[in-house]
């Protein structure tokens, strides 16, 4: 199996196959397993032993590379996919609050973060960082939308509430 979210996310994301095929889950379930920063600062590696910026080179099995935010968010947004229901929201929402928590208070986000420290390491800001936060957050209002309809007239029930405390709007659940 290729231990490389980049290629593999794509499968779901381009729509190649369904976030539920049997093999997306099993194949997604693996890579965060293997690449997700057992950390406190958590987040997903690109691959293992990711040397572009490398922190930590002896331990890569609980560190096997720096949190991307790029690849946090598609993991985020490959468990937005997958949500039918409100609850099933609440994995995705986790991640984009985690993008949120480690942006700068401008609500700047680098390329990747130090995997103990979570200082930015590398280009920050990263266009395509808040590219991909903007577009998370995107699907998780539609998804939030679809999954809050009422059966019996179409009508969303309630809609996702918002705040703005900085530059960059969160939504919550």
């Amino acid at each position: 199996m290729a231990r490389d979210l980049a290629s593999i996310f794509g499968l779901a994301l381009l729509g190649a196959l369904p976030a539920d095929d049997p093999q997306v889950v099993s194949t997604m379930q693996q890579l965060e397993n293997r690449l997700w920063v057992q950390t406190d600062v958590g987040g997903m590696a690109r691959y293992e032993n990711d040397y572009h910026h490398q922190i930590e080179k002896k331990d890569t099995t609980r560190v096997p590379g720096n949190p991307w935010f790029i690849c946090t968010l598609w993991l985020a947004r490959y468990r937005l996919q997958r949500a039918r229901t409100l609850e099933d929201l609440t994995p995705g929402l986790k991640l984009l609050e985690w993008a949120d928590q480690r942006a700068f208070g401008s609500g700047t986000m680098a390329e990747q973060l130090h995997p103990y420290t979570g200082e930015p390491v590398s280009v920050s800001p990263l266009t395509w960082s808040h590219a991909e936060y903007v577009r998370a957050v995107q699907e998780y209002i539609e998804r939030h939308s679809s999954a809050n309809l009422c059966s019996a007239c179409g009508q969303s029930m309630h809609p996702p509430a918002r705040r703005s405390d900085r530059q960059t709007v969160m939504v919550q659940a």
